[in-house]
């Protein structure tokens, strides 16, 4: 007989690991969103954070180590709306009238989405774009709350409430009106550094990444908001809170938005007799084909002696809008069809006929109808199924029904 010890013990392998961790957190999300709301640092938020540290995303960093991730935290506050550290309540709501209040709406720089600040403690952020969009706001608010707790470790002396010398002269720096000076300014990252186990060097080469033209202190900020709200939580037990409105539970998975998108295109396409064409659909950045079109016959001067790679670099460098204007005014001479989002789904479309681009793009054969090209600014995850599902159906106009030739 064999002893036990004598048989291979299996053991997970990382990719295991991640594939179930991926699987968890997808079903609790889905739990927690038929639920309504959770408290992400609380018992029920507990799963999600577990199999988030079990997965380790690239993009998160070091979030399983003690010291503070810097990349990770630049990568998630440019994806999420300006202030949102300094709320303890998050509302995830649909397209529900908010732009026709008097709250301003707020933008991240990265992610095209409506969120605004209803008060000091609430963010709304709507979500227009299916369940992979509230899969993307949970795990980056999951992030920066399993990064606000590891400043409050660090900070936090006992129960009683006493911190640090370090955090309170954060606390000094960020409570001061104005400006900071230069020499204000690298006393407050020196105690900083101090407890999110970086150097002086690693902060100061991220500060200027988080600045803005609201606030260029706003680094410091960040970090007092986050370990503060991570304070009150342990202390006071006022835990931070993630709802889902009603409206969005009820509109979820109903392609509202796709259908509203996808109808505006159709019927464009039909008001200029280019529904029957042969249509190709690309997706793409609003500037990518139209530069590969119309580039170099728009910047004839700037082309001289330089290569088109050379002309797509500059035209990349937002300071050169000139330049970008000369290529989209030539590809609008040329017939194409800019249509701004209006459907909630933030995907901006061109439209380009090839039968009215310049004879060196394009030569018209003899029979054969002229194709279309659609290009639409990149969907989000679940949202591209919506929006080739809607986009690719019949459509219904001035009581005719027509089939697109994709």
């Amino acid at each position: 007989k064999k002893k036990m010890s004598q048989f291979p013990i299996h053991t997970r392998t990382r990719a295991q690991e991640s594939s179930n961790a991926i699987e968890r957190i997808y079903v609790t999300m889905r739990h927690l969103f038929n639920r309504g709301f959770y408290k992400p640092m609380g018992v029920s938020g507990e799963t999600l954070r577990e199999a988030l540290l079990i997965l380790r995303p690239e993009i998160y960093g070091s979030i399983a180590e003690d010291k503070i991730e810097l990349q990770g935290l630049i990568y998630v506050i440019d994806r999420l709306p300006y202030g949102i550290e300094e709320c303890r309540y998050i509302n995830l709501t649909s397209d529900e009238g908010y732009k026709n209040s008097h709250f301003q709406p707020i933008i991240p720089l990265k992610r095209r989405r409506q969120c605004y600040r209803i008060d000091e403690e609430q963010m709304n952020i709507e979500v227009t774009r299916g369940r992979s969009e509230i899969y993307d706001i949970l795990t980056h608010l999951t992030f920066l709350y399993i990064e606000s707790h590891k400043i409050m470790r660090q900070v936090l002396i006992n129960d009683e409430g006493n911190l640090i010398r370090d955090w309170e002269k954060l606390e000094e720096a960020v409570q001061k009106k104005g400006k900071l000076s230069q020499e204000e300014k690298e006393i407050a990252l020196t105690h900083t550094a101090n407890f999110l186990g970086r150097t002086f060097e690693e902060v100061s080469e991220v500060y200027p990444q988080f600045s803005c033209k609201e606030d260029p202190d706003r680094f410091l900020k960040i970090i007092y908001f986050l370990g503060k709200g991570a304070i009150a939580e342990y202390l006071e037990d006022e835990k931070r809170l993630i709802t889902f409105s009603p409206v969005l539970r009820e509109r979820l998975g109903h392609h509202i938005h796709g259908e509203r998108w996808a109808y505006r295109i159709k019927k464009e396409l039909a008001e200029k007799n280019l529904l029957k064409r042969p249509i190709h659909i690309i997706s793409a950045n609003m500037h990518s084909v139209m530069n590969t079109l119309f580039a170099e016959e728009a910047l004839t001067t700037e082309k001289k002696g330089r290569d088109v790679l050379d002309l797509y670099e500059m035209l990349s460098n937002s300071e050169n809008q000139k330049l970008r204007d000369k290529v989209s005014k030539k590809a609008y001479a040329n017939g194409m069809i800019y249509l701004k989002d209006e459907s909630g789904t933030n995907i901006d479309v061109q439209i380009f006929d090839a039968g009215k681009l310049p004879s060196t793009l394009y030569t018209p054969k003899a029979n054969k109808a002229a194709p279309v090209i659609i290009v639409m600014d990149y969907a989000f995850g679940e949202q591209a199924y919506e929006t080739m599902d809607e986009l690719l159906k019949p459509l219904s106009f001035k009581g005719k029904r027509a089939l697109l030739n994709v």
